[in-house]
């Protein structure tokens, strides 16, 4: 047996007291990134692949990441609020209490928009509305909470969006801030739930007036207008002529007037990538050993989809700017954070169904459903075979909810009074299928979507009858543009990639979830899920 020299005794002794002593964080990566797509369709990757920059963002996620080329929405009411809760919560709306952008509370009997929250004011604006949000209303943690559990705090979490709803939920109840945009001022927002005045870096960001230059510069597409062969002609009858009669757009006119219109064209994506990397920039974001997250979610695409359909130019042109600015992000992370030092993820909160009047003139049938003139009707209708006014409160999230109190006051059979509504309903034009919720177990249902239902259903937030659009039916928009909301692919399959620290670049088929995401990011990070959590762990990403 040889001795151990000195010197090799001493490296060894060395070697293993910095193992030792190295803290476990060094096992997680410096920054987490969380990218959600607002309205983004999972075939959007592959529709567009051929026209997607090498230096892009969507070509070098999935030749460089990974993909879950089948991720589907669990739960029926596919829209923002509940999307982005899904994800970062790692459950249902059943679960963390988000049951859509808004709903009909039975306990105070009034609307409740997702993130309102009366005690929160206004910081960075004089919009007093716009700022009155927090995270109040979501009954569970989100992985950024449970990030911030894991380091006592140590880890810097911040939200963004253009819609407060897309930055607030995501960064869950502890965050160092969420940050919105005010449409009122196009300026960047928070409220007093997580500060009482902005960081003088965010005063100085908006006061370059980022909007105003955009808007000078007008809206042409990206490329060649006859390069868009993937898209429908410019300028349908179903496309809504918010800036006009097609490309190019002239936005001159808004500088300092108008703020919202911004919000539907590209520059709503640059303008969060560059508050992004500021955020990157000031907070010293990804600095040290100690993980941080960033949650993103980029707004224009909905705004713009709902305006002009998935099958517009605009929408096209959209993405394919995206794409740049993605691919720039990615530089500026690997440049200031580290190439594989940063964990990023990209996913969407929902899909989005094609215009009907597009649909139709192909061959494909589809229409409008009108909830108003549908309810209106009902009302009329419930009178005159029960003698009683206003026996339905209201219908939202394709749900009907009855005046129980009144109806119990006057002693009336709730279950006739259901079964009456449910047998009107079934005779109107675009409803597949109404079912009472209090019995859906013993409804001839096709089991995924008795399950998006169940799993949708928040007993103080939801409805007692729940309609079923038929296929390629939407509700509103009868005049021109596009909405999402339902189990359908079309609104449910979105694309989840994984891409940077520990990845290994692949793609799999196999069935995932949007509540899958905050359970594997777990795994990876080492920490608990969040406390309502009922996704699993995606295995092929934790290896």
């Amino acid at each position: 047996m040889k001795k151990i020299t000195t010197p090799l005794l001493l490296n060894l002794l060395l070697f293993f007291g910095v193992v030792q002593s190295q803290p476990s964080v060094f096992l997680r990566p410096k920054l987490v990134v969380g990218i959600v797509v607002d309205q983004m369709r999972w075939d959007y990757l592959y529709r567009y692949y051929d026209r997607y920059a090498e230096n892009g963002g969507f070509k070098r996620l999935l030749r460089q990441g990974y993909s879950c080329e089948n991720t589907m929405i669990p739960y029926l009411h596919t829209v923002t609020a509940c999307g982005h809760a899904s994800m970062y919560s790692g459950t249902v709306p059943a679960v963390h209490g988000i049951t859509g952008n808004e709903w009909w509370d039975r306990e105070i009997r009034n609307y409740v928009y997702c993130t309102e929250d009366t005690l929160a004011k206004t910081i960075g604006s004089i919009t007093t509305s716009a700022g009155a949000m927090s995270p109040r209303n979501m009954l569970v943690t989100s992985i950024c909470d449970e990030l911030k559990l894991a380091t006592n705090f140590r880890s810097k979490v911040i939200g963004i969006a253009l819609k407060d709803r897309g930055g607030i939920l995501p960064a869950g109840h502890s965050a160092d801030a969420a940050y919105w945009y005010d449409t009122k001022t196009g300026n960047w927002i928070t409220s007093t739930y997580y500060m009482n005045q902005l960081p003088a870096w965010v005063t100085a960001f908006n006061e370059k007036k980022w909007v105003d230059s955009f808007y000078l510069k007008g809206w042409s597409t990206l490329y060649p207008p006859d390069t868009y062969t993937q898209s429908t002609a410019d300028n349908q009858r179903y496309e809504n002529k918010i800036f006009g009669n097609g490309f190019p757009y002239t936005l001159s006119q808004y500088a300092g007037k108008n703020y919202n219109p911004i919000v539907a064209t590209p520059y709503g994506n640059t303008l969060t990538t560059a508050f992004a990397k500021a955020i990157i920039d000031n907070e010293n974001f990804g600095a040290d050993h100690i993980t941080d997250f960033l949650a993103i979610s980029y707004s224009s695409p909905d705004y713009a989809g709902h305006s002009f359909g998935p099958n517009s130019v605009e929408q096209e042109d959209i993405f394919l700017r995206l794409d740049k600015e993605l691919g720039g992000l990615l530089d500026f992370l690997e440049k200031k954070v580290g190439k594989n030092e940063y964990l990023l993820f990209l996913s969407a909160d929902h899909g989005v169904a094609n215009v009907p009047a597009f649909l139709t003139e192909h061959k494909i049938p589809a229409g409008n459903l009108q909830p108003q003139p549908l309810f209106d009707d009902l009302l009329v209708k419930l009178k005159e075979r029960f003698g009683k006014d206003d026996l339905v409160l209201i219908i939202v999230n394709s749900q009907v909810l009855l005046n129980t109190p009144l109806i119990d006051s006057f002693k009336m059979n709730q279950k006739e009074i259901k079964e009456w509504i449910i047998q009107y309903l079934l005779k109107q034009p675009g409803i597949g299928n109404a079912v009472d919720i209090a019995t859906l177990m013993q409804a001839p249902l096709n089991s995924t979507v008795k399950e998006s239902i169940v799993n949708c259903y928040y007993p103080k937030r939801s409805g007692d009858i729940q309609l079923l659009n038929s296929p390629q039916w939407i509700e509103g928009f009868e005049k021109a543009g596009t909405t999402h909301g339902v189990w359908n692919p079309y609104d449910a399959h979105i694309p989840l990639l994984w891409y940077g620290w520990n990845i290994t670049p692949g793609k799999g088929s196999r069935e995932v979830f949007i509540t899958d995401i905050a359970p594997t990011l777990a795994a990876m990070l080492r920490i608990q899920m969040p406390s309502g959590c009922t996704g699993k762990v995606i295995t092929e990403i934790v290896k």
